[in-house]
């Protein structure tokens, strides 16, 4: 890894460490000077506009929405988006999921829904969970469409998919659950995949990569244990089954879409992400794995070989249900 990389690696997770405060809270204050948001404009940069919304003003829900520019006559596709950061970090207006999200809106052609979903520990589960599927029925009901940053945008709402990385890949997964046990009651939006990046699964045992690849950039045992701690119920462990989603006894529903899942052979989590594909193809449930060898944990979001492989990967993914959907 280039020695550029591995300074910003080590200056975001002693930051982060930093943040953490021994009572188990975490120091906003510090994160947001040294992190400022992106700000959302309708006027094009990258090729993109884009504008915030706030969806519920009762808990400060809000999405970020990315949409090309100079979008084709046709429908575009969905893709509702959320996050990575343990479930304690970062936001959808962080400036690296802003470029994130502005590069899938553009070279995948798709209206991208950053969701800027509640932060533990002042919000524990199942709160990012709930507020995915609230995102959700915002969608379903059409009122995305009346706001400025549609204008001139056609939305394919029966092909969305539902796309995170680390925790948010774990939120994607959770929200596809939620949405799989109530499919008649949705009026517009039909899951048509997930695209699990790295997701943040786990359990009490500790698995061989954990230990084997502890030191590796941004997950180490310690940090994981304490970002579990925040987020699960009082008194739950890692067992709980927002974090072990291996369970035989887990339901999925049958109309759990597909999933593209990407794996690095340097992040300590995937054995834990190994045995979700094992699990989803258990339960006849279709699944695409991708690995990249020398990927590290939140690779994709730096300018790695990989990173630009994997786009193309997304949108072969996206243009193949879309074309099933329909």
């Amino acid at each position: 890894m280039p020695w550029k990389l591995r300074l910003i690696f080590k200056i975001g997770s002693a930051l982060t460490d930093a943040s953490r405060r021994s009572n188990g809270t975490i120091n906003r204050r510090l994160l947001s000077f040294f992190s400022p948001h992106a700000s959302a404009s309708l006027h094009p940069s990258t090729g993109v506009r884009t504008s915030d919304i706030t969806i519920d003003p009762s808990h400060n829900l809000r999405i970020r929405v990315f949409v090309p520019a100079s979008p084709p006559s046709t429908p575009l596709p969905v893709v509702v988006f959320f996050h990575g950061g343990g479930f304690a970090y970062l936001s959808a207006m962080s400036h690296v999921y802003d470029a994130v999200c502005r590069r899938f809106s553009r070279k995948i052609g798709a209206v991208v829904v950053s969701v800027d979903y509640r932060l533990s520990p002042e919000h524990r589960y199942p709160a990012p969970y709930d507020d995915g599927l609230e995102v959700l029925r915002y969608l379903d009901s059409g009122g995305i469409q009346s706001e400025k940053v549609m204008e001139g945008i056609k939305m394919d709402s029966s092909s969305c998919f539902l796309m995170g990385d680390s925790a948010g890949a774990n939120i994607a997964h959770h929200v596809a659950r939620r949405y799989c046990t109530e499919t008649a009651n949705w009026n517009r939006i039909q899951l048509a995949g997930v695209i699990a990046i790295q997701p943040f699964f786990g359990g009490e045992e500790r698995t061989e990569s954990e230990i084997r690849l502890e030191g590796a950039p941004l997950v180490s045992q310690e940090r994981t244990d304490w970002l579990w701690k925040a987020f699960l119920p009082e008194g739950a462990d890692k067992n709980h089954e927002a974090a072990y989603v291996f369970s035989p006894a887990t339901e999925l529903g049958n109309a759990f879409p597909p999933v593209l899942l990407v794996i690095g052979g340097y992040d300590p989590l995937q054995d834990w992400q190994k045995r979700y594909y094992e699990m989803l193809k258990q339960k006849g449930k279709e699944v695409q794995l991708i690995e990249y060898p020398n990927a590290v944990h939140a690779f994709y979001v730096f300018p790695f070989d990989e990173s630009k492989q994997l786009i193309h990967e997304i949108m072969a993914f996206v243009e193949e249900k879309r074309s099933k959907a329909t």
